[in-house]
């Protein structure tokens, strides 16, 4: 057997693939809406006629896309307005869909035949839902559209103390407001970025004007949105977060910080319609490099226990990587009086603290919580694949700099060619480290 599988793999071969990770990080110094982030999509370099063809696939008409190029107190920028009938359509099988002539960046009509009916003034999120399933869209767009709707559901939902399925959209309900974020996940998922990351959200100041009357800056919605997330107030007297824009932003940003560590590659402005005393723009950057280094903040959160059965651990541990820890770690301690017992720690992003401080409490036995901030740094990585006598094995490689300092192969890989041909372990690990040795 072994000589026939040396026959078949006389050749061997290293195919390396570097990774090179992309970053979208939002300066929200001036704050973010549903118009503004779509502007500096398209000033990033999404294509207008791509997005445009893109959203004719939702069952929406009624409105027509204007962008052009714009000066902002001197900043050059995209700006777009979403301009807007007062038609919708029915059709017999499709649930609910709006009705428009959508006149796209080319100037050309792109006509269809609906009927049309009056225009809803509220529509509630399960008939939004039902929008987008029934569009022609992406299933990934489909998805990531429905979760900031659904953000924003969920707020109001608690504002109003009703059912999220039963919440009504007054301003997010609009043709707008759809077009703004249907719009946003298209480009999300153009630009196809590795990690989103974004800046303390500035929120402004004064009153805004809603539909049950006038607020203070933040809406009630936008309040809700952005719990949890870094923000900041009063560097104007005017709404700069809209509840749409907050909803983009806490359902595609990862990081919240400003430190980013970038090496940009493009910046783009979205224009905004107010004149204040900031520049009324959003600033994204996209940034690609290698991944070869990556530092970033975190939260630990920790607690002594010392009368939970050992057993618990197992499905305490499991539930806190499955909803998206880092890490969680158990190191015994001696607590007073000489007791013996365990320290949980639980490794978790800036934005995660409250998810996972509700799971210590109902899953564990502990009445408090420690948490302080952490800066991670992680080596750079890349991923190269070794032609072996047992097939092609997956090796990580750990980068300082561009420096190869170790690296480690895929066990599920080695598992599997171990049983596949009978063979231990440890002889299919030798055989991808000799096939590095050797290229080195």
């Amino acid at each position: 057997m072994a000589l026939v599988i040396s026959s078949l793999f006389c050749t061997s071969a290293l195919i390396i693939s570097i990774i090179f990770m992309k970053t979208l990080y939002y300066d929200c110094f001036a704050g973010i809406s549903g118009d503004m982030n779509l502007a500096a999509m398209l000033d990033l370099g999404v294509p207008a006629g791509f997005l445009l063809s893109e959203l004719q696939k939702l069952p929406v008409d009624g409105y027509k896309i204007d962008i052009k190029k714009e000066l902002k107190m001197g900043i050059a920028g995209t700006k777009v307005d979403v301009i807007t009938s007062q038609n919708i359509r029915q059709p017999a099988s499709n649930g609910l869909s709006l009705s428009i002539d959508t006149k796209g960046n080319s100037g050309k009509n792109h006509k269809k035949n609906h009927i049309t009916i009056q225009q809803h003034s509220h529509r509630s999120y399960s008939d939004i839902k039902k929008l987008i399933e029934n569009s022609a869209l992406s299933s990934d767009v489909k998805q990531t559209s429905i979760s900031i709707f659904e953000k924003v559901a969920v707020a109001e939902a608690k504002i109003h103390n009703k059912t999220v399925g039963s919440v009504h959209f007054h301003e997010v309900g609009a043709v707008d407001s759809i077009v703004d974020i249907v719009g946003a996940a298209i480009c999300y998922h153009y630009l196809k970025p590795d990690e989103v990351l974004c800046s303390t959200i500035e929120l402004g100041g004064g009153f805004v004007k809603c539909a049950h009357g006038m607020f203070p800056v933040p809406a009630p919605a936008t309040a809700e949105i952005l719990r949890n997330i870094p923000v900041k107030l009063g560097r104007v007297q005017s709404e700069t977060t809209t509840p749409t824009g907050a909803a983009i932003l806490a359902t595609l940003v990862g990081t919240f910080t400003d430190t980013p560590r970038l090496s940009i590659a493009k910046t783009a402005y979205g224009i905004g319609h107010r004149d204040l005393e900031i520049p009324n723009v959003l600033r994204v950057h996209l940034s690609e490099t290698a991944n070869t280094e990556n530092t970033e903040a975190a939260i630990i959160l920790e607690c002594n226990i010392d009368d939970m059965p050992p057993e618990h651990y197992d499905y305490l541990i499991d539930k806190l990587l499955d909803e998206g820890a880092h890490d969680v770690f158990l190191t015994p301690i001696v607590m007073k009086k000489s007791r013996p017992a365990t320290k949980l720690s639980v490794l978790c992003g800036l934005t995660d603290k409250a998810v996972f401080e509700q799971i210590l409490f109902n899953e564990s036995t502990t009445l408090g919580i420690r948490s302080y901030e952490v800066t991670k740094r992680m080596l750079g990585r890349r991923v190269i694949t070794v032609d072996t006598l047992y097939g092609k094995i997956d090796v990580k490689v750990a980068l300082l700099g561009e420096h190869e300092i170790k690296y480690k192969p895929e066990y599920e890989q080695c598992k599997t060619a171990a049983k596949k041909y009978n063979i231990p372990l440890r002889l299919v690990i030798d055989e991808v480290v000799k096939h590095i040795n050797k290229e080195e």
